[in-house]
């Protein structure tokens, strides 16, 4: 028998008996606990496993890299192997880092203030051109980008080949997403606010960036981390592009084609284009999480 317990109810005097929750069974507590613990073991083989095998790779000697054994390094080479991918071809890892870096902050830069602005907008003002750009925010997502045609465009604007060319380019791709959420988002934030700011003498602009732009925080986080990853690690756009500058992704390439068969050296290249967007999930983890769940919801 399942055990009960006497609840009075306000105001009526009379007590109702609810049944207490029963404990879990084992079958019970393996359904609960089971689909976690398979979860944690997914995440290991497809995520720490070929991780591990990177940096140990990385570490070892030429001789014993070459072997490609899942095993620890009997002697750890990683400063030596790191110094040595830094000067290969006059430091050009450092050139391409840096590249890699204006690229990310600049184009995310823009991508934020553009798609804010865009989201805003098109939240706030209904108009008979909504639809029509809304159709084409979702064409930026569904239609894949036409190489030559963009080839053909920025040799007439005399961008092909630079640096603020492939910016433009990673923000046009991007730009789709980022209005999305920040439409969704715009949403769960109140008109009052925006008729109070106008009562008290705020233009367009001033509403905006001093109002409605620092209530967006949670849900640019997320686009900041999930869109600096992205454009950090690009390889096509930069590939067909940028011709003759290097990026993290294009070092990588090319050091596999003249590095021959130094696996550690290559492990190592890896290594280092791996750890900056790993760091940012780690350390952006639940914000990306509660920026994506709160444009879902509330949008």
């Amino acid at each position: 028998m399942s055990e009960t317990r006497t609840i009075v109810t306000a105001g009526a005097g009379r007590s109702a008996k609810i049944p207490r929750r029963r404990p879990l069974t084992w079958r019970g507590k393996l359904q609960r606990y089971g689909l976690g613990g398979i979860a944690i073991v997914a995440s290991i083989v497809v995520f720490i496993l070929p991780f591990l095998f990177i940096l140990f790779t990385a570490a070892k000697s030429r001789q014993e890299a070459s072997l490609l054994q899942f095993t620890p390094p009997t002697e750890w080479f990683i400063v030596e192997n790191f110094l040595a991918v830094l000067e290969t071809r006059d430091y050009m890892v450092v050139r391409a880092f840096g590249n890699s870096l204006a690229l990310t902050i600049f184009s995310v830069a823009i991508m934020v203030i553009l798609g804010a602005a865009v989201g805003y907008v098109l939240q706030r003002r209904q108009s008979r051109w909504n639809t029509l750009v809304m159709l084409l925010v979702l064409a930026g997502l569904i239609i894949p980008p036409a190489v030559v045609p963009t080839v053909w465009v920025m040799q007439s604007l005399e961008l092909y080949g630079t640096l603020i060319g492939l910016i433009l380019i990673e923000v046009a791709f991007g730009l789709s997403f980022t209005v999305l959420l920040v439409r969704a988002f715009v949403a769960s934030i109140p008109r009052e606010l925006d008729e109070a700011a106008i009562i008290d003498g705020a233009g367009p602009l001033r509403l905006f960036f001093q109002v409605v732009f620092p209530l967006l925080r949670g849900v640019l986080v997320t686009i900041v981390v999930v869109q600096s990853v992205a454009v950090f690690n690009t390889f096509v756009n930069a590939l067909y592009f940028l011709p003759g500058e290097p990026t993290l992704q294009l070092t990588l390439y090319n050091f596999q084609s003249q590095s021959g068969n130094q696996w550690n050296l290559l492990f190592m290249n890896i290594l280092i284009i791996t750890i900056p967007p790993l760091l940012m999930y780690i350390f952006f983890n639940r914000q990306i999480v509660a920026g994506m769940t709160s444009g879902a919801v509330k949008g």
